[in-house]
């Protein structure tokens, strides 16, 4: 099977896939709910929060900064992680869209 040809699809469907996938594995979802949770630019520290090797961390976090799910700044040596509410406001939107076109089909699906 060949892969999937992202010129086909509108930007918009791009963009919500790219940001779906960096949430599909469970360490992402608990770094996101980790930095949802302390209300604060994070530098450093998340490895300490998480059951995994310092390198697997980093390679999660580079994946969440590269669909935009989170904005890392430079601090000496020290990468600092806040969320990115753009990227969930973008989500919030789509599936809010979702939620209201299912409510409005309630009486008529299968």
């Amino acid at each position: 099977m060949g892969a999937t040809n992202t010129e086909h699809y509108s930007d918009k469907q791009n963009q919500i896939a790219t940001l779906a996938k960096a949430l599909g594995h469970p360490a992402r979802i608990a770094i996101m709910e980790y930095l949802l949770n302390v209300e604060t630019c994070i530098c450093g520290d998340i490895v300490n929060e998480l059951p995994l090797a310092q390198p697997t961390v980093s390679q999660h976090l580079k994946e969440l900064k590269n669909a935009g799910l989170i904005k890392g700044e430079i601090e000496g040596n020290t990468i600092c992680y806040c969320i990115n509410e753009k990227a969930f406001n973008i989500l919030q939107s789509y599936f809010g869209n979702i939620t209201g076109k299912l409510e409005m089909k309630k009486s008529n699906c299968c």
